[in-house]
């Protein structure tokens, strides 16, 4: 295991790194931070393209990531809590962050037989784009497809609140106009939540091919989308809350339909 140090925040490296807190430059290069151990272990586990890992200078190799490093051939660079702070964006600097490539999934899971998707159609919260991931995650889904006016995948909160899950399913960012009604053709159900609907999510019937398509935190989902629902389910309640947010909405319909795929 090789490993260079850096001082300076002036360094090219340095600079190179930091910029890609802003999208221009994730979207230029390909590449994204992932910060703290779990992360940059999550990454290294699940064999992403890992091409710079950055260490405290002051805390040395974490212990959970001594033998992965030791494995690895990736570059590693000993640095101050100064660079890892200017290259995160945090106050408190973590122990370790990475650079990686951003995964290309293909689009093949999208349309398997027994397809579970889940389709997100203008959510900007970070966490709740992060929390939707780890629960689609969770309940073995095949996909999570981001359309046009979501937040940033690679977005550094966004990635936080992934927890590693952003690299164990396929994250697939792309054009609903386009993926809807080529599901649609493949003859894949499109579900969407209403507060007119009159089936519930537990009368429904999961076990098909099924995109889940859920809309924006204010606007719900957009027109356009919305024309393209087959099914429109509601969540019940029996208390006072008006409604669930959308990460919380979208894990109660994952784990319904978890349970009627696999323990019904």
């Amino acid at each position: 295991m090789r490993m260079t140090s850096i001082t300076s925040l002036q360094n090219e490296k340095v600079k190179t790194m930091a910029a890609l807190l802003e999208k221009k430059h994730r979207d230029r290069t390909g590449r994204f931070i992932v910060e703290g151990v779990h992360l940059v272990q999550e990454a290294l586990l699940a064999e992403a393209d890992v091409e710079t890992i950055v260490i405290d200078i002051e805390r040395g190799i974490p212990a959970e990531l001594r033998t992965l490093l030791s494995q690895t051939d990736c570059e590693l660079i000993e640095a101050t809590p100064a660079i890892i702070a200017k290259c995160t964006g945090t106050d408190s600097p973590p122990p370790v962050f990475g650079v990686v490539a951003k995964p290309m999934p293909g689009t093949s899971a999208l349309f398997k037989p027994d397809s579970l998707v889940i389709v997100l159609d203008g959510v900007r919260d970070p966490g709740n784009v992060g929390t939707i991931i780890r629960s689609a995650d969770a309940v073995g889904a095949d996909a999570v497809i981001l359309g046009q006016g979501c937040v940033d995948l690679y977005n550094p909160k966004t990635v936080r609140s992934t927890m590693g899950s952003l690299f164990h399913l396929p994250v697939i960012e792309g054009d609903l106009a386009q993926l809807l009604p080529e599901a649609k053709e493949r003859g894949i159900t499109l579900v969407g939540t209403s507060l007119q609907a009159t089936s519930t999510c537990y009368g429904y019937n999961w076990s098909g091919p099924t995109w889940l398509l859920m809309g924006s935190e204010s606007q719900g989902l957009s027109a356009d989308s919305l024309a393209q629902v087959d099914e429109r389910i509601i969540i019940p309640m029996h208390g006072r809350s008006e409604s669930l947010n959308v990460a919380m909405a979208t894990t109660v319909l994952l784990y319904e339909a978890m349970r009627q795929r696999r323990y019904g």
